[in-house]
Parts: C-alpha cells; structure tokens; sequence
C-alpha cells in the first residue's frame, strides 16, 4: 500500500471525444485558420479544437454528460473520487455546457479565447459573444489583441467562405451588443452595473450567447455542504434572468487552494511551457542564509544588476510582492531608502523606479502605469504590489520576483499567479532561453517544486468517528468542564538601590566578535526545467554603527531608562542618572574592545553594537513594573462524547512512532467502504513497523470510537496495557 495517491493533473484531465458527426461539425474548413492563427504553437490549436468539439458536435449537453462519460473509462478519476456522484458534486457547472481550459500564463491564452470566439460565430453556434475578465487592465488588452486579430486581412481570408459571421465586432458593453459582436467586459462593471449594457444585451439570450471567462479561478469557491456561499460571478453566470448555456473558462491557475480544478477539458502546463521554451525558464533559491532584510536588499539588487547586464537589448524589471496593502506600503519605504543609499542618491530621485501597485486609492493611477513599464523611456525598475493583484500585467520584461512574505506564497493559486507575472519571454531574446529568477526564502523552495513538478498530492488518511450502535456504543460518557479566562495585572517592582561595577571593563573591554564590513556570502538556485543548481556569490556590507552613533545611544538610553536607584562604578568615580560619566570614558572602553578583537576603524558591525548595548543592561530596566497572569473560572460546560468530531491520521504517519488501535470487529463498526479498504491496506502492508497497528477484542476495547491513535510508543504500551485488563496509572486516567 502506498502512503500517498498521487495523482497527476494530467490524469485528470476531462477526454473529448474526437469522434463525432461531421455533418453537424466539419473542423476541417478551419484548418487554415487555426494554422494562420496560432503557427507552430500547437497546443492553441489542441485547444480551440477540443472546446468546439465539445460545445459544437452535439455529443454533449452539459458538463454532467463529459464528466459521466470520462468517470466510466478513467480508472484514476475513480480511484480520486469513490463514487461518480463524489465526482459529479465537486462541479459547481455542471447543469450548464460548462468547461475549463487550463493555459499556463504567457503561453497565449487570448488566441485560444479568440479561436473559439471566431469559429462559435462563424458556425453560427450562437450570434454573440461575451468574454468577461477581473479586470480593466485585462479588459484593455483583451481589446487590443481582438482589434488587432480582426484587422488582420490574412487571418480573415482564411475564414470559410460559408460561415456565417466573418468579423466580428470587437465591441465593449458600453453600447448595445448585437449579433456578431464580440464584447469584452470587465465583471464589475457587471456587479455594478453602471454604463452597462449587459442586462439589456443578454437578458434571455443565453440560448445563443457564448460565455468566455478568462481568469477564471475568480469564478469559484470552495463548497461549504449544500448551502456554500456562490461568488458574484459565478451567481452571474448562473442567473435565471440570462439563462447562458455555452460557457468556457480559461485560466493559467486552475486550482481552487490548492486542489485542481476537476472541470478542465484542456491543459499545457507551465513545466510543459518551460521545456517546450515557450516562456522563461525559472531559476528559484534551494539554499540560502539571508540575515534580515538589509542583506536581503542587498542580493535583490545585484541579481537586477546581473539581469541590466545579461539582456541589455530590454529594461529588465524586478517585482516584489507582498501580502497585503500595509506590507506594500511599508516594503515601499524601506526599499526606496535601500535603493537611495545603495545608489548614493536623493530619496526623492530614486523614487520614480520604483512603482508600488495596490487596491489603495493613492496607488490607483499607477495600474495605469504597468502598460508602459516595458518601455525604456519609462523609469520604473522595481515593482511592489500585493499578490492578489498579480495577473493581467502584460509584461515581458520581468526577470526577477520577491515573493516578500510566505503569505503571498501559500498555496498552488498563489504560486502560480506570483511565477506567472515573469514568465513571458521578451521578442529580444527568445533563444537561448532566458530565466527568471526567484528570490524566496530557502523554507518556501518546497512549495514551488511541488507546483512546477505538476503533481497534486492527496495523503490516504485514517479515520476515527464516534460509535451509534453495537456493544462499544455503550461506552459514551459527559465530562464537565471550566470555562477559564485569563486576568492580566501589572505590579509594581520595588527599587533596590544597588552598586553596579564596571571598573574591569576599563581595562579588559567588552567580548566583541572580529568583525569585516564587507563580506562574501552564497545562495544555491534551482532550474525547473532540468533540476540543474547554480550557486551566486554576493558582496554583503553588513549594517554597521560608527563609534560615535554608539555611544550617542548609550546616553540617549542612560538619560530615558530608569536606573532605579543604581549607582555605576567606573574605576575610582561612582556616577547616577543624574551624574552620568563623561562620554570619552565610555568612548574608550568602546574602542578598547575593538582593538582587543583586531577590529580597525570607525565602524561597528551591528552584531557587536548588541553586545556593547547589552554589557550595560545590568544597569538598566525598561519597565519598573512587571505582568503577572492569572486564570480566573468562569462558566462550567458539558463535553460529550458523542459530540466528538471526526478525527484522522495521515497513513504516513504511521511509520513515525504512531498507533492506530481498533477491533477484531472493525469491519462490522467501520461503515464506511473507503475507510475499510484504507484499513484493510494497512494491515495488509508489510513495510510499517510492527508497532503501527494493534488489533484489540471489542470486549475489552471499552471506547465508543472506531479506532484510536496514538503518537508515541510509551502511549502505545500503556493502551496494550489496559487492552489487557490493566490499571493504567493515575495520570494516565485523569
């Protein structure tokens, strides 16, 4: 038995039949289309085919009918979902002719939508078509390619002289869409629906509008029961007032979290649009040991230093990204001091290189600005935007992503959109293929290989549910138990005068650390698309103090700190808080310490500027008073044992000094057929240890659960023991 099913997202990919009546569809009149359209990329091809066939053929119609068809013949949807109907409730679509198509970013995913849109209209399929988007970035430059698309005469001469709409308008909803028309909207002019004219354009005309929604992860959520919460977009879809029927979704991130979306009839993956060198290559830290932010800073700005030098012919850009509003606005400060220092600089001049782009209604102009950041007259070098607002920027100069926080990289969407803004090659430089790097934390390295190594991972896990019937079920049994809150108080620390004595530090200095300035300090980086390292030397200057910052922070704390009626001795001269010693004295002692470790010069590095700050904490105390915690009881409740949730073990957890128990009547207690052919795989696993399961007589098994874990082999002994009729101790029991 394994530990982990691990599917492959390309198992789970919907089959379209290719074999259909081509007297209802005759694909072949549109080949030299398709051929003019796309070129030699032919996964664009794949996909207009494979969503035509699927809306045009007649052999679906709806969702429901391709979903059935592909659960009946594909083994690994069935070993993902026990039952069809598990398969059927995880699509939100499924009553509508409804599909994803799932293309990585930069691959040219407003081609397909185009093609699709083209023939649907030029099949008569339907008389319009609308392409919603998130946003009016994206809304701008779906019009422009679709402008541009429609206006090209050789394209148009490819079109089948018998179709029925040759070109189309490219339209927006601000006017009436007629037949023929191909609208593009932004959705929340459709929320809003101020200047629109969706309502009045479409209400009843979804028997013969198609529906193509790009970015389309925006459309769903994770279902909550029967009841879960439907997103605007999606309601929009499904409104009775449209009825829309023909409905594709097109994404570069299909997952909702980090599941895959189960809908796509179509994927070319990013791993597969890397190795094919479709888009850029990416190179992501595997090893690194950053200290702070400063040296951070430090490596961001030599990897742009190396891409200004590797693509001269381009502006390369660097984008940082964090997890929300207050962290942009906060990166934005320091890194603009940074870049100010760095480039010996005004704060203001270096400023206009660095664009920050949030939701913010001060930063609302710069979205405008992301258009024009690939041109050289621009000034922009570095970007800093929040993570939710990382799609829909057209740009191909991007060569290096700070992923600021874990946040903005916690899960496969995320991810995605995040690599997805640096992956479009630059006209300039496509061969040999370029890399965009990665600049994460080391920790996070983990979570980009799973992504681009393409594999969903899904841990078999091993339940435990309360018991409503047989001999065991008897055993339940209530608990009371106490409400506790937590009471803070401050109380006051008394003053002990005292003699602090620092004489020695005159004559043997304070403990510092030998120190360079500037020093030399590596990161590995990993290619994706062929698992190759590279390790960067970089030239950090550590963050250092002079000597005379030093001791002006020493008096600035002698004077606000409370010394709480300590006297310091230096030598033969006592002094207080308000007799403070000369500043020569401690300057002495300071650069007494530094020649005594071989330390030259002014400067201080920051390490040793804490060891100097802390040699005179025994004289002083931040606060005169202390917080003491107390638990104060409140309410007494009642804990059931029939009102315990559902718990469970991953299988791999086993092999980890875990225990499952259960009885030698499991199979009668255990109801449920997934979980009885997980237990029964376990028993029948030969690799895990022998201390992984313990079988126990039911009579003797006094718990009303159907198994129990443990998670330590003494636990483990001490259930065998009372398995066997003993006494567990004292503190076992309570």
């Amino acid at each position: 038995m394994q530990d982990v099913k691990t599917f492959r997202q390309a198992e789970l990919v919907l089959g379209v039949n290719r074999v259909y009546d081509t007297g209802k569809l005759d694909l072949r009149a549109w080949k030299p289309f398709l051929d003019r359209l796309c070129g030699d990329r032919v996964y664009q091809k794949e996909a207009i085919e494979a969503a035509v066939i699927y809306l045009a053929s007649g052999q679906y119609q709806t969702l429901r009918d391709l979903a059935v068809y592909n659960y009946s013949v594909n083994l690994r949807l069935q070993d993902k979902y026990p039952a069809q109907k598990d398969f059927l409730d995880a699509l939100q679509m499924r009553d509508k002719l409804y599909a994803s198509i799932d293309l990585a970013t930069g691959t040219g995913k407003s081609y397909v939508i185009y093609g699709i849109a083209q023939i649907a209209l030029g099949l008569g399929l339907v008389k319009r078509v609308l392409v919603l988007c998130p946003s009016l970035p994206i809304e701008s430059g779906l019009i422009q390619k679709f402008e541009d698309l429609s206006g090209d005469a050789g394209l148009k001469e490819t079109i089948p002289q018998a179709a029925v709409c040759k070109n189309p308008s490219i339209v927006s909803a601000n006017q009436t869409v007629r037949a023929g028309d191909l609208c593009v909207e932004n959705i929340h002019a459709v929320y809003e629906n101020t200047g629109s004219s969706i309502e009045d354009s479409f209400a009843g005309t979804g028997a013969d509008t198609l529906v193509l929604n790009d970015e389309a992860h925006h459309i769903f959520n994770k279902l909550s029961g029967s009841d879960g919460s439907i997103k605007k977009w999606k309601e929009f879809l499904l409104s009775t007032k449209y009825k829309f029927h023909y409905m594709l979704g097109f994404t570069g991130t299909a997952y909702i979290g980090d599941e895959y979306f189960p809908d796509v009839l179509y994927r070319y993956s990013l791993r597969q649009a890397i190795e094919d060198r479709i888009v850029k290559n990416i190179d992501y830290v595997k090893e690194d040991e950053s200290r702070g932010d400063y040296e951070r800073f430090q490596k961001i700005y030599q990897n742009h230093r190396d891409n200004i030098e590797r693509y001269p012919l381009v502006k390369p850009l660097s984008i940082l990204i964090t997890r929300d509003v207050n962290h942009a606005k906060r990166l934005y400060e320091d890194f603009v001091d940074f870049l100010a220092e760095q480039e010996h600089q005004e704060k203001k001049d270096v400023a206009s290189k660095v664009l920050i782009v949030t939701s913010a209604r001060e930063h609302k102009a710069n979205t405008v600005k992301l258009k024009y950041v690939d041109d050289k007259a621009d000034a922009t070098q570095w970007i800093i935007s929040v993570s939710m607002l990382t799609e829909g920027w057209d740009v191909k100069n991007v060569f290096q992503i700070v992923p600021w926080e874990d946040r903005a990289f916690n899960s496969k969407l995320l991810i995605a959109q995040v690599l997805g803004r640096g992956l479009r090659i630059p006209d300039a430089y496509r061969s040999p293929q370029p890399r965009v790097t990665v600049f994460n934390h080391k920790a996070w390295s983990s979570k980009i290989k799973r992504l681009v190594d393409e594999v969903l991972e899904i841990e078999t896990r091993i339940g435990s549910v309360v018991l409503s019937s047989g001999t065991r079920s008897q055993y339940h049994f209530a608990v009371q138990n106490i409400d506790y809150s937590v009471q803070q108080m401050e109380v006051e620390k008394p003053d002990v005068p005292s003699l602090v004595d620092f004489t020695r530090l005159e004559t043997e200095g304070i403990a510092l650390e030998s120190q360079s300035v500037e020093v030399e300090k590596g990161t590995t980086y990993e290619a994706v698309r062929d698992g190759t390292s590279r390790d960067r030397n970089y030239a950090i200057r550590n963050v250092t103090w002079t000597i005379d910052e030093v001791v002006d922070k020493l008096f600035e704390e002698f004077e606000q700190r409370e010394w709480e009626g300590k006297v310091l001795r230096l030598g033969e001269s006592t002094y207080t808080q308000n007799t403070l010693p000369p500043r020569e004295d401690i300057e002495r002692i300071i650069r007494l310490s530094m020649e005594r470790r071989g330390n030259r010069g002014e400067e201080i590095v920051e390490a040793n500027v804490h060891k100097i700050l802390s040699a005179f904490t025994p004289l002083l105390r931040k606060n005169k008073k202390s917080v003491s915690s107390k638990s104060v009881p409140n309410n007494v409740y009642v804990v059931q044992t029939k009102d315990l949730a559902r718990q469970s073990m991953s299988v791999s957890m086993l092999r980890q000094d875990r225990t499952v128990f259960f009885t030698n009547n499991w199979e009668s207690e255990i109801t449920e057929e997934e979980q009885r052919a997980v237990l029964l795989g376990v028993l029948e696993d030969e690799s895990l240890p022998r201390s992984a399961v313990r079988e126990i007589d039911y009579c003797l098994f006094k718990t009303p659960v159907t198994t129990v874990f443990t998670a330590s082999s003494r636990n483990g002994v001490l259930w065998s023991n009372c398995a066997k009729g003993k006494t567990p101790p004292s503190w076992w029991r309570g």
